[in-house]
């Protein structure tokens, strides 16, 4: 991961509800959190739905627009204030042509699918105290570090829910 980090030659810093990125646009970066946090999500009759979180120590890329080079329907929004490290595809496509890079990247690919297949496993299968208890085993820092609402919405439950949950 650190060899990844060096690719990065540029920081910014986004204010707290300032996106780093909207539907429609191209973004052919990844993004390193060095602090704060940022959602993930796209939105449906005018009602987001997140479908992901970055906080410190995470990596967070739009990944349709960066692999397709497409205009992509997903935002990327800071929940607070938010310092990240950018690595531009360009670099990115250099680093992994040696063997042992491309091999962390297919990994990364591998974890990314396995989590994202689980989520939705979750959310058409599971009751919302099932869902609950999973994201607290799989990521607890996340209830550290995101708003109570913004969970909520990620698990597709009532912010009252979460909170009798959290309770129980």
């Amino acid at each position: 991961m650190n060899a990844l980090l060096e690719l990065s030659e540029k920081t910014i810093t986004l204010e707290r509800n300032e996106f780093l990125k909207v539907k429609g646009s191209i973004d052919r970066n990844i993004y390193f959190i060095e602090n704060g946090s940022l959602k993930l999500f796209v939105m449906d009759d005018l009602e987001e739905q997140i479908i992901r979180f970055g906080y410190k120590g995470n990596f967070i890329v739009a990944m349709d627009t960066f692999l397709s080079g497409q205009a992509s329907d997903l935002y990327i929004q800071a929940i607070k204030k938010t310092t990240l490290k950018v690595i531009n595809k360009t670099q990115f496509d250099v680093f992994i042509q040696e063997e042992v890079n491309r091999k962390l990247w297919m990994q990364i690919l591998e974890d990314l699918v396995l989590q994202q297949l689980e989520r939705e496993i979750d959310i058409l299968t599971s009751s919302p105290k099932e869902r609950y208890n999973r994201v607290l085993k799989r990521s607890p820092q996340l209830f550290q570090e995101i708003p109570n609402r913004y969970i909520a919405n990620y698990l597709r439950m009532s912010p009252e829910t979460l909170s009798r949950l959290k309770k129980s």
